[in-house]
């Protein structure tokens, strides 16, 4: 039995693939031999299956090809099977190299349970392993960093006997001086015949026709576990020794077609018939349901691994920016708005806290890993699913982790505001002097603690002050634990530098017991020894491990003494925290006493630490959050002055971020983003858009400072912001020298769009003649000026720094308009000279035809200026409309006027038409 996909290693194929063709072309050519070819993949059977329907009661011999891990499960399903039972069926392994665990022993596995572990070494006694007889220095294989891989060996072991040849043909052509014609191939292959040579694991010898000898030895588990060397292979002699086969029947060889089968079918029948068959059935249905028992057990258990219910998506992370006065994104003014309706506050203490993050409108701690790839194991997810199924009031929540980025390798927690207990026992504010305030932290920890011990963490290891977090009701929830199989990829640089001051102070907290083994995870009896450390510290509010006499000790210093114990001193006494000063019970200290005892034999566990708590404190029920609401109404109307404060503070702050988000974008659109609306785009039957630049800019920026050019350019810009502050028009944007701005839109006025951008334009070229450049003053500023009015279409582009565009071949005739211009002059198309003869203000002249690139000839016109009031007079009614004056706002209007100024030599375009609108 195989499957083909098994190891792949190279095209598809590997060393245990082509080892079982040669084995079936082997059988396939032997007379009366009834085999089968069992493939896995092409039957789409499972282990089970096949052995069930396909092994069955016929054969009694299995030729399987595989690494370990699959043949100990293959065995194990076997076993399942009570196929291991009478000792009738054999399994030979042909492994291509030793890549177990622990190589002497197989059938064992850490990470698997002690129940499947003693399974595997029963079945191992039925398997017999073909592997090259190197491999059984079990010892070297071990040490191994590489186990080793056939393509390896084969390549290494091939170069070196190449290398070798090739020097030998080198030396014997230039012995004899016949180095002319080069070295032929029969020459390297002669010297490949019969030599030994350095291979990959030691000295290798070839065979007459250039084959290495290998030599093979048949291994077998003996009755303490271990592998034993029951038969040599000698290649080279083509002969057996050192045969010590035991088989698991007994001295009989074993037959290659079972007696009974493993389901004891062909068992002869025994009188009383019925006993019999009631027995069979009886123990045929045990043994069923115990199987499926065991493998519901197992592929529940397995299921609910691979099910990654802690696997959590990165998008749906939100980490708050400390707000600013500068704008930045309509994007991020969207996520806090958001929030701000989902009720979570992320303004004023909450910004700058270190992995502060919202989770699915949650506040969450989060805990990031290196930026590296992280390949999840049966141990690391095993680890997951335990941390994501403990639940408990004084344990700090995990809601998941992030593994599939490397840039986002994180986990995260339930967030706690307060922070650690270390920050709240060293806070000036927060007074400890209360015995029921001790107790209920103390209390909250002890509870917290016996549920870990009780899971299937056991232990938590690394327990200490700033290992419990606080929450905002003041309960302690502890933290920090689990997960020691990815501490490795912590991203903390400082954690395991001995040569830094927070390597050593966080093993303050260490029993001496795990400082003399520094390998050891943590046990339940270590964290008893940390808990009094804490509580030390509860009670005196001092630091870790205080000493009153030897203040001047270095944290190294103690974290030694406490190591060598007794030893540290000459007077034998041990090294623990001073209560020569603290003001507690005598019962308090003697409860610290035996927590911190040197024999961890000798400290109670956290029942009794419990009980002995409740007995303390008996007026107590350990809440604290039942104390404290008593003792804060006296700061009720503190507290209501301070959140007035805050929330004016916010609206002042909310009220500048409008103002700076109003200049960079449209009012309306502005708004919809604050709200959380999607800004949809949207089509404008008529605009009309303002484009301009400066002459001779190239020349001037080639003769300028970029300094003098950024001041130059941002005083004519600021210049320009202050005039069009006065008109019913929005600049759009500048790029460089240009500037652009249009008019009826986002808000529609009308007609009035081409009179806003006519004045405006009027204005900027009356500023730019009195306009003096500091750098150059007796240079004289000109712009060239373009106005084309028509239909456009506009929306928000981008999430971060979004901007608000402009599309269709308006924006670009208006382009054209303003590039075919001239100095100091506003070129105005046929379109926008049209809806400002409606207004019968504007002084325009006839400039005549021009070429538009991609537009053809048009006539164009330039705007001189616009009449005085004595100057204007009403315009006249069209005979083909009389009621023209009567309907200012009509389009109809505007296009009988705009047909009425297309001379009949050039193309007939109405100003607008459905044709138009639609087309954009």
């Amino acid at each position: 039995m195989y499957e083909k996909t098994e190891q792949n290693e190279l095209s598809g194929d590997d060393g245990c693939q082509l080892l079982m063709k040669s084995i079936i072309i082997e059988l396939r050519e032997t007379p009366q031999l009834d085999f089968y070819d069992g493939d896995l993949d092409l039957t789409q059977m499972n282990y089970t299956e096949f052995f069930q329907n396909i092994v069955g009661v016929k054969y009694g011999i299995i030729l399987i090809c595989t690494n370990q891990q699959k043949a100990r499960k293959i065995i194990m399903e076997a076993y399942k099977l009570n196929m291991m039972e009478l000792g009738e069926y054999i399994f030979f392994n042909f492994e291509m190299y030793n890549d177990a665990e622990y190589p002497m022993e197989p059938w064992f596995e850490s990470n698997d349970t002690a129940e499947n572990n003693e399974i595997a070494r029963a079945a191992y006694r039925s398997m017999f392993t073909f592997t090259p007889l190197m491999h059984t220095n079990f010892d070297m294989v071990k040490n191994q960093s590489n186990r080793g891989s056939i393509y390896i060996d084969g390549l290494y072991d091939g170069m070196m006997l190449y290398s070798q040849a090739l020097n030998s043909s080198l030396l014997n052509k230039y012995r004899f001086g016949d180095m002319r014609e080069g070295v032929k191939g029969y020459e390297i292959f002669e010297n490949m015949i019969g030599v030994s040579y350095s291979g990959r694991h030691g000295t290798e010898r070839t065979n007459c026709n250039g084959q290495r000898i290998n030599h093979f030895a048949l291994l077998n588990v003996n009755e303490t576990g271990q592998y034993e060397t029951v038969a040599i292979y000698d290649a080279s002699k083509k002969k057996i020794s050192n045969w010590n086969v035991k088989w698991p029947s007994g001295d009989e060889i074993p037959s290659d077609t079972p007696k009974c089968g493993y389901d004891k079918s062909l068992c002869p029948q025994v009188d009383p018939v019925s006993v019999l068959a009631l027995s069979l059935v009886s123990v045929l249905c045990l043994g069923i349901v115990l199987i499926g028992g065991i493998a519901y057990r197992h592929f529940k258990f397995k299921k609910e691994i691979h099910s990654l219910a802690w696997k959590i998506n990165y998008d749906d992370i939100v980490v708050p920016e400390m707000p600013r006065f500068s704008f930045q994104s309509a994007f991020s003014m969207r996520k806090a708005s958001l929030l701000a309706l989902e009720g979570i506050s992320i303004a004023g203490e909450l910004y700058g806290k270190e992995g502060f993050v919202i989770y699915k409108s949650q506040k969450a701690y989060m805990k990031r890993y290196k930026n590296i790839k992280m390949e999840l194991n049966k141990c690391h997810l095993k680890e997951l699913k335990a941390m994501h199924d403990l639940s408990n009031e004084n344990v700090v929540k995990f809601y998941g982790g992030c593994f599939e980025d490397p840039r986002h390798n994180c986990v995260l927690y339930e967030y706690c505001s307060k922070g650690t207990l270390y920050d709240v026992i060293h806070d000036e504010n927060i007074r400890l002097n209360d015995l029921s305030f001790r107790i209920s932290l103390l209390m909250d920890i002890v509870r917290g603690m016996l549920y870990l011990h009780s899971s299937s963490l056991k232990s938590h290891g690394t327990l200490s002050s700033t290992h419990c977090l606080v929450d905002n009701r003041f309960s302690v929830k502890i933290s920090d634990y689990g997960l020691r199989s990815l501490e490795n990829y912590a991203d903390d640089n400082n954690s395991q530098d001995d040569t830094h001051h927070s390597y050593w102070k966080s093993l303050l907290w260490t029993a001496p017991e795990l400082l003399r083994a520094p390998r050891e995870r943590g046990t339940q009896q270590g964290d008893i020894y940390s808990f009094s450390i804490i509580m030390h510290e509860i009670v005196t509010g001092k630091e870790p491990f205080y000493l009153e006499e030897d203040n001047n000790i270095s944290v190294r210093e103690i974290v030694e003494n406490v190591r060598k114990g007794s030893s540290s001193n000459n007077n034998g006494e041990l090294l623990r925290p001073s209560l020569e000063s603290a003001q507690c019970d005598d019962e308090v200290a003697q409860l610290m006493r035996k927590c911190w005892n040197e024999d961890p034999g000798d400290r109670p566990n956290f029942t009794n630490i419990k009980n002995r708590l409740k007995t303390m404190n008996k007026d107590c029920d350990g809440n604290f959050v039942n104390n404290l609401l008593q003792r804060m109404e006296q700061y009720a109307n503190n507290l209501e002055v301070l959140v007035e404060e805050r929330t004016v503070d916010y609206m002042e702050e909310k009220r500048r971020c409008e103002e700076v988000l109003y200049q960079l974008l449209p009012k309306s659109v502005a708004q919809q983003l604050i709200t959380g609306h999607e800004v949809q785009a949207e089509n404008f039957d008529s605009v009309t858009i303002y484009f301009s630049d400066i002459v001779g800019f190239t020349t001037l920026a080639a003769q300028s400072t970029p300094f003098e050019l950024v001041e130059f350019l941002n005083d004519l810009y600021t210049c320009f912001d202050s005039i069009i502050e006065n008109f019913d028009v929005y600049k759009v944007e500048t790029i460089g020298d240009a500037y652009m701005v249009v008019s009826g839109l986002p808000e529609r006025n009308g007609n009035n769009h081409a009179r806003e951008i006519a004045r405006m334009s009027l204005a900027m070229l009356d500023e730019v003649r009195k306009f003096k450049i500091k750098h150059r003053p007796n240079d004289q500023l000109r712009l060239r000026i373009g106005l084309h009015s028509g239909p456009c279409a506009a929306g928000v582009v981008g999430l971060k720094m979004p901007r608000y565009c402009l599309f269709g071949d308006t924006v670009c005739t208006a382009s054209r308009m303003e590039s075919t211009g001239e100095p100091s002059k506003i070129h105005v198309s046929h379109v926008t000279k049209a809806i400002l003869d409606y207004f019968n203000t504007f002084d325009l002249v006839c400039r005549g035809k021009v070429e538009m690139k991609g537009k053809g000839t048009m006539v164009t016109y330039w705007l001189v200026g616009e009449k005085s009031r004595e100057q204007q007079f009403p315009l006249k009614k069209s005979s083909s409309d009389p009621d023209f004056l009567n309907r200012p706002n009509s389009i109809k209007d505007i296009r009988n006027v705009a047909d009425l100024e297309i001379h009949d030599d050039g193309p007939s375009v109405p100003l607008l038409s459905s044709h138009d609108a639609s087309h954009v």
